[in-house]
Protein backbone atom coordinates (compact mmCIF):
# COMPACT_ATOMS: atom_id res chain seq x y z
CA UNK A 1 0.00 0.00 0.00
CA UNK A 2 1.22 3.51 -0.53
CA UNK A 3 2.92 5.57 2.09
CA UNK A 4 0.93 6.97 4.81
CA UNK A 5 1.51 9.76 7.00
CA UNK A 6 4.51 10.03 8.98
CA UNK A 7 3.76 8.00 12.17
CA UNK A 8 5.49 5.06 14.42
CA UNK A 9 4.50 3.29 17.28
CA UNK A 10 6.51 3.70 20.21
CA UNK A 11 4.63 2.30 23.22
CA UNK A 12 3.58 -1.24 21.85
CA UNK A 13 2.78 -4.51 24.93
CA UNK A 14 3.12 -7.99 23.51
CA UNK A 15 1.73 -10.86 25.78
CA UNK A 16 5.16 -10.66 27.43
CA UNK A 17 3.47 -8.31 29.30
CA UNK A 18 2.11 -10.81 31.50
CA UNK A 19 -1.91 -10.68 32.03
CA UNK A 20 -1.57 -7.55 30.68
CA UNK A 21 -0.47 -7.24 26.97
CA UNK A 22 -3.01 -9.29 24.75
CA UNK A 23 -1.70 -8.36 21.00
CA UNK A 24 0.70 -11.17 19.80
CA UNK A 25 4.10 -10.26 17.96
CA UNK A 26 3.80 -11.81 15.01
CA UNK A 27 -0.24 -10.40 14.81
CA UNK A 28 1.91 -6.73 15.02
CA UNK A 29 4.15 -6.93 12.96
CA UNK A 30 1.82 -8.29 10.42
CA UNK A 31 -0.40 -5.08 11.15
CA UNK A 32 2.52 -2.53 10.77
CA UNK A 33 3.52 -4.21 7.88
CA UNK A 34 -0.03 -4.38 6.24
CA UNK A 35 -0.45 -0.27 7.24
CA UNK A 36 2.88 0.85 5.37
CA UNK A 37 4.73 1.46 8.42
CA UNK A 38 8.73 1.16 8.63
CA UNK A 39 9.30 1.33 12.18
CA UNK A 40 7.97 -0.44 15.47
CA UNK A 41 8.53 -0.47 19.02
CA UNK A 42 8.28 -3.59 21.62
CA UNK A 43 8.19 -1.67 25.19
CA UNK A 44 6.67 -4.60 27.72
CA UNK A 45 5.96 -4.25 31.29
CA UNK A 46 9.64 -3.81 32.97
CA UNK A 47 11.25 -6.87 31.51
CA UNK A 48 12.99 -7.60 28.39
CA UNK A 49 12.45 -11.21 27.29
CA UNK A 50 10.08 -10.50 24.42
CA UNK A 51 12.74 -8.23 22.48
CA UNK A 52 14.73 -11.34 20.57
CA UNK A 53 11.13 -12.30 19.06
CA UNK A 54 10.08 -9.15 18.18
CA UNK A 55 13.37 -8.15 16.37
CA UNK A 56 13.62 -11.82 14.61
CA UNK A 57 10.06 -11.40 13.35
CA UNK A 58 10.74 -7.38 12.39
CA UNK A 59 13.31 -8.46 10.86
CA UNK A 60 11.95 -11.03 8.78
CA UNK A 61 9.58 -8.42 7.51
CA UNK A 62 12.08 -6.14 6.15
CA UNK A 63 10.36 -3.95 9.03
CA UNK A 64 12.78 -1.62 11.54
CA UNK A 65 12.46 -2.89 14.98
CA UNK A 66 12.94 -0.48 18.49
CA UNK A 67 13.74 -2.30 21.32
CA UNK A 68 12.33 -1.04 24.97
CA UNK A 69 10.91 -1.21 28.44
CA UNK A 70 7.65 0.63 30.01
CA UNK A 71 10.29 0.71 33.22
CA UNK A 72 8.76 0.74 36.64
CA UNK A 73 10.15 3.82 38.50
CA UNK A 74 10.36 3.85 41.97
CA UNK A 75 8.86 7.06 43.95
CA UNK A 76 11.95 7.21 45.70
CA UNK A 77 14.82 4.55 46.11
CA UNK A 78 14.24 0.64 45.35
CA UNK A 79 15.56 -0.09 48.98
CA UNK A 80 12.18 1.81 50.08
CA UNK A 81 9.01 -0.25 50.27
CA UNK A 82 6.66 1.72 48.48
CA UNK A 83 3.95 -0.38 46.88
CA UNK A 84 2.73 2.33 43.98
CA UNK A 85 5.59 2.98 41.05
CA UNK A 86 5.50 5.25 38.05
CA UNK A 87 6.28 4.73 34.40
CA UNK A 88 8.72 5.53 32.27
CA UNK A 89 9.52 4.11 28.89
CA UNK A 90 12.83 3.53 27.81
CA UNK A 91 13.74 2.74 24.01
CA UNK A 92 17.46 2.22 22.88
CA UNK A 93 19.19 3.94 20.98
CA UNK A 94 22.19 2.44 20.05
CA UNK A 95 24.18 -0.93 21.20
CA UNK A 96 25.11 0.28 23.95
CA UNK A 97 21.64 1.81 25.07
CA UNK A 98 20.22 -2.21 24.50
CA UNK A 99 22.78 -3.05 26.63
CA UNK A 100 22.25 -0.97 29.44
CA UNK A 101 18.16 -1.56 28.90
CA UNK A 102 19.26 -4.96 29.84
CA UNK A 103 21.54 -3.92 32.86
CA UNK A 104 18.19 -1.75 33.50
CA UNK A 105 15.68 -4.53 33.75
CA UNK A 106 17.95 -6.75 35.17
CA UNK A 107 19.07 -4.68 38.22
CA UNK A 108 14.99 -4.56 38.66
CA UNK A 109 14.14 -7.84 39.05
CA UNK A 110 17.07 -9.20 41.11
CA UNK A 111 17.35 -6.13 43.36
CA UNK A 112 14.46 -3.58 43.33
CA UNK A 113 11.76 -6.20 43.18
CA UNK A 114 8.82 -5.05 45.28
CA UNK A 115 5.31 -5.92 43.75
CA UNK A 116 6.78 -4.76 40.27
CA UNK A 117 9.87 -4.60 38.79
CA UNK A 118 11.55 -1.43 39.87
CA UNK A 119 14.82 1.18 39.25
CA UNK A 120 15.25 4.51 40.63
CA UNK A 121 16.52 7.75 39.45
CA UNK A 122 20.13 6.70 40.91
CA UNK A 123 20.22 3.43 38.38
CA UNK A 124 18.52 5.18 35.52
CA UNK A 125 21.38 7.67 35.65
CA UNK A 126 23.99 5.18 35.89
CA UNK A 127 22.68 3.37 33.19
CA UNK A 128 21.68 6.19 30.98
CA UNK A 129 24.00 6.51 27.97
CA UNK A 130 22.71 5.41 24.59
CA UNK A 131 18.77 5.02 25.83
CA UNK A 132 15.94 7.45 24.70
CA UNK A 133 13.68 8.08 27.90
CA UNK A 134 10.01 9.58 27.44
CA UNK A 135 7.73 10.66 30.50
CA UNK A 136 5.10 7.81 29.16
CA UNK A 137 1.37 7.48 30.47
CA UNK A 138 -1.02 8.77 33.40
CA UNK A 139 1.38 6.69 35.77
CA UNK A 140 4.30 8.56 34.71
CA UNK A 141 6.23 10.77 37.36
CA UNK A 142 5.36 14.13 35.27
CA UNK A 143 1.93 13.11 34.15
CA UNK A 144 1.13 11.85 37.22
CA UNK A 145 1.72 14.41 39.56
CA UNK A 146 0.57 17.05 37.46
CA UNK A 147 -2.82 14.97 37.80
CA UNK A 148 -2.92 15.59 40.60
CA UNK A 149 -2.53 19.04 41.20
CA UNK A 150 1.28 18.40 42.07
CA UNK A 151 2.95 20.40 39.60
CA UNK A 152 6.06 21.23 41.36
CA UNK A 153 6.99 18.08 41.34
CA UNK A 154 6.03 16.92 38.17
CA UNK A 155 8.44 19.95 36.86
CA UNK A 156 11.12 18.45 39.35
CA UNK A 157 10.95 14.96 37.33
CA UNK A 158 10.79 16.39 34.07
CA UNK A 159 13.92 18.87 34.98
CA UNK A 160 15.90 15.51 36.51
CA UNK A 161 15.29 13.30 33.56
CA UNK A 162 16.49 16.20 30.92
CA UNK A 163 19.07 16.17 33.44
CA UNK A 164 19.75 12.46 33.15
CA UNK A 165 19.35 11.89 29.18
CA UNK A 166 19.97 15.43 27.86
CA UNK A 167 17.30 17.77 26.28
CA UNK A 168 17.55 15.74 22.78
CA UNK A 169 17.15 12.38 24.85
CA UNK A 170 13.95 12.75 27.08
CA UNK A 171 10.80 13.59 25.56
CA UNK A 172 7.37 14.69 26.74
CA UNK A 173 4.42 11.80 25.48
CA UNK A 174 1.25 12.37 24.96
CA UNK A 175 -1.60 10.13 25.02
CA UNK A 176 -5.30 10.55 24.10
CA UNK A 177 -7.70 7.45 24.55
CA UNK A 178 -10.46 9.52 25.02
CA UNK A 179 -10.02 9.75 28.65
CA UNK A 180 -10.79 12.84 29.87
CA UNK A 181 -7.96 13.26 32.32
CA UNK A 182 -5.45 12.53 29.48
CA UNK A 183 -7.18 15.35 27.57
CA UNK A 184 -6.52 17.87 30.62
CA UNK A 185 -3.01 16.87 31.16
CA UNK A 186 -1.92 16.80 27.41
CA UNK A 187 -2.09 20.89 27.96
CA UNK A 188 -0.21 20.97 31.01
CA UNK A 189 2.26 18.42 29.47
CA UNK A 190 2.21 20.33 26.14
CA UNK A 191 2.69 23.71 28.15
CA UNK A 192 5.64 21.89 30.36
CA UNK A 193 7.48 21.14 27.21
CA UNK A 194 7.67 24.11 25.52
CA UNK A 195 8.83 25.35 29.08
CA UNK A 196 11.84 23.44 29.27
CA UNK A 197 12.77 23.19 25.55
CA UNK A 198 11.53 19.15 25.44
CA UNK A 199 10.04 17.73 22.23
CA UNK A 200 6.92 16.31 22.74
CA UNK A 201 5.76 12.83 21.10
CA UNK A 202 2.96 11.40 20.89
CA UNK A 203 2.05 7.42 21.71
CA UNK A 204 -1.45 5.16 21.96
CA UNK A 205 -0.68 2.85 24.57
CA UNK A 206 -1.48 -0.48 22.36
CA UNK A 207 -2.11 -3.84 24.47
CA UNK A 208 -3.94 -5.31 21.53
CA UNK A 209 -4.30 -5.39 18.23
CA UNK A 210 -7.89 -4.75 17.70
CA UNK A 211 -10.11 -2.53 19.01
CA UNK A 212 -12.99 -5.34 19.37
CA UNK A 213 -10.02 -7.13 21.41
CA UNK A 214 -10.48 -4.92 24.69
CA UNK A 215 -13.69 -6.94 26.34
CA UNK A 216 -10.55 -10.04 25.87
CA UNK A 217 -8.00 -7.93 27.66
CA UNK A 218 -10.72 -6.47 30.28
CA UNK A 219 -10.54 -10.41 31.15
CA UNK A 220 -6.89 -10.66 31.37
CA UNK A 221 -6.98 -7.70 34.07
CA UNK A 222 -8.78 -9.07 35.68
CA UNK A 223 -7.02 -12.53 35.83
CA UNK A 224 -4.24 -10.35 36.81
CA UNK A 225 -5.91 -8.80 39.48
CA UNK A 226 -7.99 -11.47 40.80
CA UNK A 227 -11.52 -9.81 40.01
CA UNK A 228 -13.84 -10.80 37.73
CA UNK A 229 -15.81 -8.58 35.14
CA UNK A 230 -18.71 -8.41 37.35
CA UNK A 231 -16.69 -6.23 40.08
CA UNK A 232 -17.65 -2.67 39.40
CA UNK A 233 -14.60 -1.38 41.39
CA UNK A 234 -12.00 -3.68 39.27
CA UNK A 235 -9.10 -2.50 38.20
CA UNK A 236 -9.80 -1.54 34.11
CA UNK A 237 -8.36 0.39 31.40
CA UNK A 238 -11.69 2.50 30.89
CA UNK A 239 -11.11 2.66 26.84
CA UNK A 240 -11.39 0.51 24.07
CA UNK A 241 -8.74 2.66 22.09
CA UNK A 242 -5.54 0.71 23.23
CA UNK A 243 -5.32 -1.20 19.53
CA UNK A 244 -2.62 -1.09 17.13
CA UNK A 245 -3.85 2.23 15.36
CA UNK A 246 -2.94 3.39 11.74
CA UNK A 247 -1.21 6.52 11.03
CA UNK A 248 -4.09 8.24 10.06
CA UNK A 249 -6.17 7.41 13.19
CA UNK A 250 -3.25 8.70 15.56
CA UNK A 251 -3.21 11.72 13.18
CA UNK A 252 -7.41 12.86 13.40
CA UNK A 253 -6.11 12.31 17.55
CA UNK A 254 -3.19 14.77 17.30
CA UNK A 255 -4.04 17.22 14.31
CA UNK A 256 -3.46 19.51 16.26
CA UNK A 257 0.32 18.76 17.80
CA UNK A 258 1.73 17.44 14.73
CA UNK A 259 5.03 17.61 15.77
CA UNK A 260 4.21 15.17 18.31
CA UNK A 261 3.02 12.50 15.43
CA UNK A 262 6.32 13.53 13.26
CA UNK A 263 8.99 13.56 16.21
CA UNK A 264 7.60 9.50 16.21
CA UNK A 265 9.48 8.68 13.16
CA UNK A 266 12.34 10.96 13.93
CA UNK A 267 13.29 9.29 17.08
CA UNK A 268 12.33 5.80 15.56
CA UNK A 269 14.98 6.39 12.92
CA UNK A 270 17.75 7.40 15.64
CA UNK A 271 17.06 3.95 17.39
CA UNK A 272 19.47 1.91 15.48
CA UNK A 273 20.36 -1.78 17.29
CA UNK A 274 21.91 -4.68 15.05
CA UNK A 275 21.73 -7.57 17.13
CA UNK A 276 24.04 -10.42 15.96
CA UNK A 277 23.13 -13.80 16.14
CA UNK A 278 24.92 -17.45 15.66
CA UNK A 279 28.38 -16.22 17.03
CA UNK A 280 30.03 -16.71 20.57
CA UNK A 281 29.83 -13.60 22.61
CA UNK A 282 32.55 -14.98 25.38
CA UNK A 283 33.12 -12.82 28.29
CA UNK A 284 36.81 -11.25 29.34
CA UNK A 285 38.56 -14.15 30.42
CA UNK A 286 41.13 -11.40 32.22
CA UNK A 287 44.35 -12.05 29.93
CA UNK A 288 46.88 -9.69 31.23
CA UNK A 289 47.62 -6.17 29.15
CA UNK A 290 49.90 -6.96 26.08
CA UNK A 291 49.25 -10.14 25.50
CA UNK A 292 46.72 -12.21 23.98
CA UNK A 293 44.15 -14.58 24.77
CA UNK A 294 46.56 -17.41 22.88
CA UNK A 295 49.44 -16.40 24.43
CA UNK A 296 48.71 -16.37 28.16
CA UNK A 297 46.98 -19.56 27.96
CA UNK A 298 50.17 -20.94 26.40
CA UNK A 299 52.31 -19.45 29.24
CA UNK A 300 49.89 -21.13 31.85
CA UNK A 301 50.33 -24.21 30.32
CA UNK A 302 53.85 -24.01 30.03
CA UNK A 303 53.67 -23.05 34.25
CA UNK A 304 51.46 -26.00 34.80
CA UNK A 305 52.90 -28.32 32.66
CA UNK A 306 55.99 -28.30 35.02
CA UNK A 307 54.04 -29.06 38.10
CA UNK A 308 52.31 -32.08 36.36
CA UNK A 309 55.42 -33.65 35.00
CA UNK A 310 58.65 -33.84 36.82
CA UNK A 311 60.54 -34.34 33.49
CA UNK A 312 59.43 -32.64 30.08
CA UNK A 313 60.28 -35.16 27.43
CA UNK A 314 59.74 -34.73 23.98
CA UNK A 315 56.09 -36.08 23.58
CA UNK A 316 55.48 -33.87 26.34
CA UNK A 317 56.20 -31.10 24.58
CA UNK A 318 55.02 -31.91 21.38
CA UNK A 319 51.28 -33.05 22.10
CA UNK A 320 51.09 -29.83 24.26
CA UNK A 321 52.12 -27.61 21.23
CA UNK A 322 49.99 -29.44 19.20
CA UNK A 323 46.91 -28.74 21.07
CA UNK A 324 47.88 -25.63 21.77
CA UNK A 325 47.84 -24.93 18.00
CA UNK A 326 44.55 -26.46 17.76
CA UNK A 327 42.80 -24.20 20.27
CA UNK A 328 44.55 -21.39 18.64
CA UNK A 329 43.31 -22.34 15.05
CA UNK A 330 39.97 -23.07 16.76
CA UNK A 331 39.63 -19.74 18.58
CA UNK A 332 39.15 -21.79 21.90
CA UNK A 333 41.74 -19.90 23.60
CA UNK A 334 39.41 -16.87 25.32
CA UNK A 335 37.35 -20.35 26.14
CA UNK A 336 39.50 -22.52 27.79
CA UNK A 337 40.93 -19.68 30.38
CA UNK A 338 37.50 -19.17 31.47
CA UNK A 339 36.91 -22.63 32.06
CA UNK A 340 39.65 -22.24 34.04
CA UNK A 341 38.32 -19.69 36.04
CA UNK A 342 35.31 -21.79 36.92
CA UNK A 343 37.74 -24.32 37.81
CA UNK A 344 39.96 -22.06 40.13
CA UNK A 345 37.10 -20.44 42.02
CA UNK A 346 35.50 -24.25 42.77
CA UNK A 347 38.96 -25.27 44.04
CA UNK A 348 39.09 -21.95 46.01
CA UNK A 349 35.87 -22.30 47.56
CA UNK A 350 36.57 -26.13 47.82
CA UNK A 351 33.53 -27.18 45.37
CA UNK A 352 33.74 -30.73 44.15
CA UNK A 353 33.99 -30.14 40.12
CA UNK A 354 35.36 -32.61 37.60
CA UNK A 355 35.12 -32.89 33.84
CA UNK A 356 33.09 -35.29 31.68
CA UNK A 357 33.61 -37.47 28.73
CA UNK A 358 36.35 -36.59 25.98
CA UNK A 359 37.62 -33.41 28.32
CA UNK A 360 40.03 -35.67 29.98
CA UNK A 361 42.27 -36.24 26.88
CA UNK A 362 43.40 -32.61 26.85
CA UNK A 363 47.11 -32.39 27.86
CA UNK A 364 45.72 -28.39 28.06
CA UNK A 365 43.56 -28.93 30.54
CA UNK A 366 45.59 -31.51 32.70
CA UNK A 367 48.08 -28.22 32.73
CA UNK A 368 45.62 -25.60 33.38
CA UNK A 369 44.46 -28.15 36.51
CA UNK A 370 40.95 -28.27 34.96
CA UNK A 371 41.69 -32.44 35.17
CA UNK A 372 43.79 -34.72 36.89
CA UNK A 373 43.76 -37.46 34.52
CA UNK A 374 47.00 -37.88 32.70
CA UNK A 375 46.42 -38.31 29.11
CA UNK A 376 49.46 -39.25 27.94
CA UNK A 377 49.72 -41.88 30.86
CA UNK A 378 46.08 -43.53 29.96
CA UNK A 379 46.51 -43.11 26.13
CA UNK A 380 43.96 -40.37 25.04
CA UNK A 381 43.01 -39.16 22.04
CA UNK A 382 42.78 -35.22 22.23
CA UNK A 383 41.12 -35.57 18.58
CA UNK A 384 37.54 -36.79 20.63
CA UNK A 385 37.85 -33.32 22.73
CA UNK A 386 38.71 -31.26 20.03
CA UNK A 387 39.97 -31.16 16.36
CA UNK A 388 40.30 -29.05 13.26
CA UNK A 389 37.17 -30.24 11.48
CA UNK A 390 35.25 -29.88 14.24
CA UNK A 391 34.78 -26.54 15.00
CA UNK A 392 32.04 -26.30 17.81
CA UNK A 393 32.82 -25.34 21.12
CA UNK A 394 33.75 -28.30 23.09
CA UNK A 395 31.86 -29.34 26.11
Amino acid sequence: MGRSRPFAHLHLHTEFSLLDGLGRVPEYIARAKQLGMEHVAITDHGVMYGVIDWYKAAKAAELHPILGVEAYLAPRTIEDRDKSSYHLLLLAENERGYRNLLKLSSKASLDGFYYKPRIDLDLLAEHAEGIIATSACLKGPVAANLLNGSEEEARRFALKLREIFGPDRFFIELQDHGLPEQQQVNRKLIRLARELGLPLVATNDVHYLDQADAAVQDLLVCIQTNTTIHDPKRMRMQSDQLYFKSAEEMWRVFEDVPEALENTVRLAERCQVELEFGRLHLPDPGVPEGMTADEYLAQLCWEGIHQRYPEITEEVRRRLEYELDVIKQTGFSSYMLIVRDFADFARRERIPFGVRGSAAASIVLYALGITDIDPLANRLVFERFLNLERREMPD
